[in-house]
Parts: C-alpha cells; sequence; structure tokens
C-alpha cells in the first residue's frame, strides 16, 4: 500500500520526535553544579566576585530572597567571564 506525502512526511516527524533511549545510569538523576567537583569552588568563588563587583549583596548559602534579575546578572556575567575564558585558552593566550 502507498503513503501519500503527507502521511510519509508525519511518520518521518514521529520517528525524530522521539528521545534517544541513554542506559547511562547518571542520565536520571538530577545533577547540579559543575560536572568537575574541583570546579565547584572556582564557579562559587566567581559568582561571589561578579555579585559584588555588580554591588549584589550574596549570602552564603540560600539566596532565595535575591529577585530573579539580579539572579539573573550574576549568572549572566558569569557565562560572559568563562567564554571570554574559554576563547582566550583556545587562542593560547
Amino acid at each position: 500500500m502507498y503513503m501519500n506525502n503527507n502521511q510519509q512526511n508525519q511518520n518521518q516527524y514521529q520517528n525524530q520526535a522521539q528521545a534517544p533511549v541513554n542506559t547511562n545510569n547518571n542520565a536520571n538523576s538530577n545533577q547540579q553544579g559543575a560536572m568537575v567537583p574541583e570546579a565547584r569552588q572556582a564557579l562559587d568563588n566567581m559568582k561571589y566576585e561578579i555579585a559584588g563587583e555588580l554591588g549584589i549583596n550574596l549570602k552564603q548559602g540560600y539566596n532565595g530572597d535575591l529577585p530573579s534579575r539580579q539572579a539573573g546578572y550574576i549568572g549572566g556575567y558569569m557565562v560572559k567571564r568563562l567564554i571570554e575564558q574559554a576563547e582566550r585558552q583556545m587562542a593560547g593566550k
């Protein structure tokens, strides 16, 4: 039996929409933070340094009362700085 183009496209998209099965045991765990344990302290230091530069008062531990905008600024600048560091490293500087 022949399928028209619509049916073929629909089947193709359904097959693509299925997520691949990952047999890695850690895939289902909710890993927060750095993948490399040694990097956690460096990222925390960077977070507090950037917060200080932005004039945002971060406490050690829970900062749930921090407005989303301020938390976003900190995270955004962290990403920006990490990208700059990676670019310098790739350039060999």
